[in-house]
């Protein structure tokens, strides 16, 4: 199912971020900020367990998270979107899924995956910045349910409706929350009107 989390503080974060001229250090700032802001939503349905404290008035019966939560970006450009998350959830744990786009076949292809132990009883959130043709998010999809997650959501700043419509057919199981779902990808297989190579804005390599 596809969530577009419409918000007036992200939609003018993003509108920093989509302007060409927006540097490093404003572009990584909102990105990070955009990640607070939309795990909060993302995590509005977390599994919570009841628990016995003690305040300073009397004992009371509160709720406490009751699984794990794993943050798997997809390298490199997920990781701006860590902190974010990581602020929100201090105690989550962190995987890593490296992955690279073929520029003439637009393919994904793996050089990296370093996971948390007992991934199967944990919330996973699979973040990148860009949700294009789908073949990314797809392969880390399919690498982490072979670590036997089964509770998985991918979380991506800009859509694209190819990228949306690669996911739902290929794993219908996984939610998709979005800041923004653009109109198209074009014959390069950029998001228009996206935000360029989130990557190199990110740490400036470009």
């Amino acid at each position: 199912m596809l969530h577009v989390i419409d918000h007036p503080l992200i939609r003018h974060k993003l509108t920093v971020m989509r302007d060409r001229n927006t540097g490093t250090k404003d572009f990584r700032e909102n990105l990070d900020e955009i990640g607070s802001l939309m795990v909060y939503e993302v995590t509005r349905d977390l599994p919570v367990a009841d628990v016995e404290i003690e305040t300073p008035i009397c004992s009371y019966t509160a709720k406490t998270l009751e699984s794990p939560v794993v943050v798997a970006p997809i390298l490199r450009a997920g990781l701006g979107m860590v902190s974010g998350i990581l602020s929100l959830i201090p105690t989550a744990k962190v995987a890593h899924i490296g992955l690279y786009r073929d520029e003439k076949t637009l393919e994904p292809h793996t050089y990296f995956e370093k996971y948390p132990p007992n991934i199967e009883e944990a919330t996973v959130l699979i973040v990148d910045p860009m949700l294009a043709t789908g073949g990314s998010a797809n392969a880390a999809i399919d690498m982490v349910k072979r670590q036997g997650a089964k509770n998985i959501k991918l979380v991506c700043l800009v859509g694209a409706p190819e990228g949306v419509k690669a996911v739902e057919r290929e794993h219908p199981d996984v939610d998709i929350y979005l800041a923004a779902l653009d109109e198209k990808l074009n014959e390069n297989g950029y998001i228009v009107p996206g935000l360029g190579d989130a990557g190199d804005r990110i740490f400036g390599t470009k």
